[in-house]
């Protein structure tokens, strides 16, 4: 490898745009290619950072000498990116979800790991430093249930609008917390999910539910419960509380909070989770190091089988349905 990263980037939309910004303030980085299939946006990114624009990713990962590719594209449309990359021998840093279906997302976790190269999922809240303390602070503990949120409104991309294409909020967003709950209390083996549209009925072209609830069982014997909605005007929240008998960690976007029975500690989020998961990646492609990440693509996969199984459960009427081993 040369003395500096050089990186590109599949899909170069709003979340793509976000990790561009991370990657150009980390030393021995550089951005050297981008494809979208708008190619405008290939080439706005392209002129921004001095690199090449491609529509095609196929093209790019011929003609480009890449150390790794970020992936960023929607959930249905991950069709050979990860594998050709693999087989290049590119690292890749792919954001959640990982794959509309279960089947593909097998099918690139097995390329991936024939080919050893180093990689990740975008699950960021596995970064902030306030995770590192709550999983310390955790450590030992018997978790009896937990309870997450994801309440926010609706995104304006049109794909996340159609189920078929994004899975809708608990696959395609709601996602971080399911796998926030897996990181720190374990993994879920069962779900029951309700689903409904209650007030997004004039919205064009949509198909997803507004509001959703996916009660969990895990592995462990904890139990439960992780509520999500699309239909704020208001702002939004997230968080996770993670219930024990002398301790409540409640985890959100700013911070954690400890609540014990004498004493509640407030801690704010130092280390902003998106941009301390490339510090990372960049760190494991130079050193090739994959033992630095904290979401590989094989464990992201388990949390797609949750997201996927919870689906799956509300279509039956909230039949409880087991999460696949993945």
């Amino acid at each position: 490898m040369s003395s500096s990263v050089r990186i590109g980037f599949i899909g170069c939309g709003g979340i793509a745009t976000m990790h561009m910004n991370n990657l150009s303030r980390i030393e021995g980085v550089e951005l050297a290619a981008f494809c979208d299939v708008d190619e405008g946006r290939a080439k706005s990114a392209a002129e921004r950072f001095k690199g090449n624009a491609y529509t095609d990713h196929r093209a790019m990962l011929e003609r480009e000498r890449l150390d790794a590719v970020y992936i960023c594209v929607p959930p249905n449309a991950h069709t050979d990116q990860e594998i050709l990359a693999a087989q290049a021998g590119i690292a890749v840093f792919v954001e959640k979800p990982v794959a509309r279906t279960l089947e593909k997302a097998l099918e690139v976790r097995e390329a991936i790991a024939r080919s050893g190269v180093i990689n990740a999922v975008g699950y960021h809240f596995r970064y902030f430093d306030g995770t590192d303390l709550a999983q310390e602070r955790l450590r030992g503990k018997t978790v009896g249930m937990v309870m997450g949120y994801w309440m926010g409104g609706l995104p304006g991309a049109f794909w996340w609008r159609r189920l078929e294409m994004s899975g809708g909020q608990i696959v395609e967003q709601t996602t971080h917390i399911f796998d926030l709950a897996r990181y720190l209390v374990g993994d879920i083996v069962r779900v029951s999910a309700a689903t409904a549209l209650r007030v997004l009925h004039d919205v064009p072209d949509l198909n997803v539910p507004d509001v959703g609830v996916v009660n969990v069982w895990f592995a462990n014997g904890a139990i439960g419960c992780i509520a999500n909605t699309c239909m704020l005007k208001l702002g939004y929240t997230t968080g996770l509380h993670i219930l024990t008998p002398d301790l409540i960690t409640e985890i959100t976007w700013g911070g954690v909070k400890f609540l014990e029975p004498h004493r509640t500690e407030e801690v704010r989020h130092q280390r902003n989770g998106h941009f301390y998961e490339s510090v990372v990646f960049v760190e494991a492609v130079r050193t090739k190091n994959q033992g630095l990440i904290r979401s590989d693509y094989a464990d992201a996969v388990k949390t797609l089988a949750v997201t996927l199984a919870a689906l799956e459960s509300a279509d039956k009427g909230g039949t409880p349905v087991e999460v696949p081993s993945v």
